[in-house]
């Protein structure tokens, strides 16, 4: 369970992390093909997800908004990735896009080695399923089912039956074991949205895309959630790509993408309060 006390990382009864409880078990989620990033003073990295010359605008004529002015960016596997960037600078749009949840008027959008760009829907919605995991500001969980069925329902729809192994330690690594039979009217905002993101693992996702995913909690449980998403990447090899506008929020991703006007502005290394708070307000945030 989450032990505040030691700014919200996960922990067992006995004191343990994540790692320690539950031995080596990074690489459990599927290795992203594609070709590689270079961290910054670091070895080159598989690419998770990959855009180029990314387009989009919203509306038309004389009131059009180029929400995405030609990116390109990778972001790479088994690492926590934010981005930021001042209101309207296209930063959930991109995100969107990247996840396969909206479509680009120009550009290209790679998940591991699959393009999504020219899938058909059917196609997109099933890799989406099978592949991505999400985790939104609105914990999206049908109130007339347990925790538990929220949390399978993904892989029910997809037609996938769940590693019980690996549910349990999703369940176990965010504290839900004793909270599967509720319903979500029966949990706090913080426990809700920690089913979300174990809904978003336990089908053991190439990425999980995070859109401001504390913005509707108080200060401890969005720690909590932000402590078992980080913690996601560094003891269950996962890989992260959140949204955000919290320079707190943001201290804990291992690097963020900074866009202004629908284009990239800058990459911070290691983030931290002070330096996202710079980084924006160099953008005009």
């Amino acid at each position: 369970m989450y032990d505040s006390t030691t700014g919200g990382t996960p922990r067992s009864d006995n004191g343990k992390d994540i790692g320690s409880r539950y031995g080596d078990v990074r690489g459990a989620a599927p290795a992203a093909a594609g070709s590689a990033a270079l961290p910054a003073g670091g070895a080159p990295r598989a690419v998770a997800v990959g855009v180029r010359d990314a387009v989009k605008v919203h509306g038309s004529g004389d009131t059009a908004v180029r929400a995405l002015d030609g990116v390109s960016l990778d972001f790479p596997a088994d690492r926590f990735t934010v981005i930021m960037g001042p209101s309207g600078s296209g930063k959930s749009t991109l995100l969107h896009a990247l996840a396969g949840l909206d479509t680009l008027d120009a550009g290209r959008v790679r998940i591991g080695s699959t393009e999504l760009t020219g899938l058909s829907d059917a196609a997109l919605t099933r890799f989406r399923r099978e592949r991505v995991g999400f985790v939104f500001q609105s914990f999206n969980l049908l109130p007339t089912m347990s925790a538990e069925d929220n949390i399978l329902l993904g892989l029910h729809l997809a037609g996938r039956r769940p590693d019980r192994d690996w549910f349990d330690v999703v369940v176990g690594a965010l504290g839900l074991a004793s909270r599967l039979r509720h319903r979500p009217g029966e949990l706090s905002g913080g426990q809700q949205q920690r089913v979300a993101c174990a809904r978003a693992l336990v089908g053991r996702p190439q990425v999980v895309f995070a859109d401001e995913p504390t913005g509707s909690l108080d200060s401890r449980s969005g720690g909590e959630v932000l402590t078992f998403l980080r913690d996601s990447v560094r003891d269950l090899g996962q890989t992260v790509v959140m949204v955000t506008h919290d320079p707190v929020a943001a201290s804990y991703a291992d690097a963020g993408v900074l866009l202004a006007d629908g284009r990239v502005a800058g990459r911070l290394e290691e983030p931290t309060v002070p330096s996202v708070l710079a980084a924006l307000a160099g953008a005009g945030a």
